[in-house]
């Protein structure tokens, strides 16, 4: 920040995360809405609150080691190299607080974010870039939230929020959303708007929950038939839906960091190139969102729509998948690619939902596996493809890796199944071996707010006695 120019780049960049923060946010209004729309009516508030406390257990947990693990991972460790330096993303940090524009802890490695700009830069955006990725953090947790509604228990669905929410997630951003990622170096991986770092590994999480987990009574008839327990109000989930395709307007450009001077990140004497770049610093411009992001919504709209018969929960649901299928390339395709990619994505994900519930048994009442897991896992293998060949990684690094099919593939299994169903297999486990994972069959048959309506009749009963004493006082009653 020694030039005019380096201060206004700094500042724009500060608010620019900024506003990314509340339209993230509406992610989770939109979540709330859905799962409640989705959910019947004696499990409201169990639905609501679980949703919401994970915000506050996953933001403590990620302020204390899931900000590190993004910095301090991206060779493995133990593959390309081993721990880095991550000064600023330690809770003990000067940076980790409230800071304005102190020299700070000295960073060992200037390449990366803000190069050009010297150490100085995290001064003033370490807070609003690491409430950025913390919503990306809700938004991995909620995601798994939607797939385990009506018979979970809320304290298992709370260390499995920080278990991706902190853990799992933020170690497959190291490693294939962080310019250094080993995946992205060695891989050629590319997942400019999350495919797979967000919506692959958080449907492949929640398929590992309800494999264990099981279905909700009454889902299956006796001979396996499923039977369908319809939204109790479907304008609700189409409101939260809407607000969820408005928060992905943030989640789309909290990926991007808004200006570099990129003649001087490539290593070029005396050029000046000032442009917006995706999360590997390579360049893109805000108009590619706004083409590519709108177009990939139609296009998952329109084939829900007729693949699923006009049916509206899932026509919908068709268009996040479209959105999520088309993310992992959406920096580079045509619009009409993006189109056509968030069709074929929608198609897809609606077709395996309803063949892995007849096939495996399995209850998703929301279709989160299907909308992000695979949509995500199907959109990486397809941008492998019609990417093939373009470059994946910073100008600043010697060997440029390109994205290749095989890469794209071996990453779309990276986050769906080592980093995504894995993990939440064995903890499903553990809790459900520890009897912590599931509540009782009384529980779900009366519903998960029993406890709370109980109080309040006891409230209601309580007020209406003293209501009785005091009219018999004044002679009212007699």
């Amino acid at each position: 920040m020694d030039t005019d120019i380096g201060a206004l780049t700094v500042i724009f960049t500060e608010f620019y995360y900024w506003v990314t923060v509340p339209l993230m946010f509406l992610i989770h209004v939109g979540f709330c809405m859905y799962e409640v729309g989705a959910s019947r009516h004696k499990n409201h508030m169990h639905t609501v609150m679980k949703n919401t406390m994970l915000m506050p257990l996953v933001t403590i947990t990620f302020f204390f080691f899931g900000w590190w693990i993004y910095f301090a991972f991206p060779n493995g460790p133990g593959i390309t190299g081993g721990l880095t330096q991550s000064d600023n993303a330690v809770p003990w940090s000067e940076l980790m607080g409230t800071h304005l524009g102190g020299p700070g802890p000295a960073l060992e490695s200037a390449q990366g974010y803000g190069a050009e700009l010297g150490n100085g830069f995290w001064n003033r955006l370490n807070g609003v870039f690491w409430a950025a990725f913390l919503l990306f953090s809700w938004t991995a947790a909620s995601i798994v939230s939607g797939a385990t509604i009506e018979r979970i228990r809320p304290t298992a669905f709370w260390i499995l929020a920080v278990v991706i929410g902190s853990g799992t997630w933020i170690i497959d951003a190291a490693w294939g959303w962080h310019p250094d990622g080993w995946m992205v170096t060695q891989l050629g991986y590319h997942d400019a708007y999350a495919s797979g770092v967000i919506h692959a590994i958080a449907g492949g999480f929640a398929l590992g929950v309800i494999v264990v987990l099981g279905p909700r009574i009454g889902k299956f008839a006796p001979d396996g038939t499923p039977r369908n327990i319809n939204p109790h109000n479907k304008w609700l989930v189409t409101i939260g839906l809407f607000l969820i395709y408005c928060g992905f307007w943030g989640f789309y450009v909290a990926c991007n960091v808004p200006i570099i001077d990129h003649g001087t990140l490539g290593g070029a004497e005396g050029v000046v190139n000032f442009t917006a770049t995706t999360i590997y610093l390579t360049p893109t411009t805000l108009s590619a969102i706004v083409f590519n992001f709108l177009m990939s919504l139609s296009g998952g709209l329109l084939a829900g729509y007729v693949v699923s018969k006009g049916e509206a929960f899932w026509t919908y649901s068709a268009g996040l998948a479209g959105v999520i299928t088309a993310s992992a390339g959406n920096d580079l395709y045509h619009p009409i690619q993006a189109m056509l990619i968030g069709a074929v994505g929608a198609v897809c994900a609606y077709k395996l939902h309803f063949w892995v519930e007849r096939r495996f048994k399995l209850d998703d009442p929301v279709g989160a596996v299907a909308v992000h897991g695979y949509a995500g896992f199907i959109g990486l293998v397809i941008c492998g493809f019609m990417l093939w060949g373009h470059p994946a990684t910073a100008a600043y690094h010697e060997t440029v890796a390109v994205i290749t099919p095989w890469g794209q593939f071996a990453g779309a299994v990276i986050m769906f199944g080592v980093l995504g169903f894995l993990p939440a297999f064995i903890v499903s486990k553990i809790l459900m071996g520890l009897g912590m994972l599931r509540v009782p069959p009384a529980v779900e048959l009366v519903g998960l707010d029993m406890s709370e309506e109980i109080a309040e009749e006891m409230d209601a009963i309580e007020v209406s006695e003293a209501d009785i004493a005091e009219a018999k006082r004044l002679g009212l009653l007699t």
